[in-house]
């Protein structure tokens, strides 16, 4: 989302009622409302993961590196030792439990994975005082765990300053400018 500050989720409408009865909200009306909440809105929606489609892609195939850098923004631990948590209890849990009892508890490693990583959104909605939404931070891992670390990473790029770059590379090492030696000049 690349320059658009100013984007807002539209209102939420009860499923009972219709668009046509939905209360219409001038634009004026909803920024004095969103002043008086105490919180900000998130830069992207938990489902707007086309809006930045490589970390949607890194989220994908490769949730727990994705998470490493969500963590290691937050400062609450090193890319590989919360990659390694995460990948453990994602992936290894998943297998064990989908093998032992063939398929049948197949979601409750997500519930593990769930309990560590809303912690993680917690810290970053305190950091930058944004709502709990759409729902609690466990129910967001739980039910869109994916989404939600993909949404979690666009909102520190975002707010961060740097929402040209991607910065899921590994960090690039350089070598040294050559350095000569010189003895000194006998005088």
């Amino acid at each position: 989302m690349g320059g658009n500050k100013s984007y807002s989720p539209p209102p939420y409408i009860p499923l009972d009622q219709a668009d046509a009865e939905a209360p219409q909200v001038s634009t004026a009306e909803e920024n004095q409302q969103s002043k008086n909440d105490d919180h900000a809105q998130w830069s992207s929606g938990i489902c707007a993961c086309f809006d930045d489609p490589h970390s949607c892609f890194i989220g994908l195939l490769c949730p727990c590196f994705l998470f490493g850098k969500n963590a290691q923004f937050l400062g609450s631990g090193t890319l590989m030792g919360s990659c390694t948590t995460h990948f453990i209890l994602w992936a290894l849990f998943n297998t064990i439990c989908c093998f032992l009892t063939e398929g049948i508890l197949l979601g409750l490693p997500g519930c593990f994975v769930a309990c560590y990583a809303c912690g993680y959104r917690k810290s970053l909605r305190s950091k930058y005082n944004l709502q709990e939404a759409p729902c609690g931070d466990f129910a967001t891992h739980f039910f869109c765990h994916l989404c939600a670390i993909c949404q979690e990473y666009r909102e520190i790029r975002e707010r961060s300053g740097d929402s040209n770059s991607s910065d899921l590379s590994l960090v690039a090492v350089t070598a040294p400018q050559v350095q000569k030696m010189e003895t000194p000049a006998n005088e």
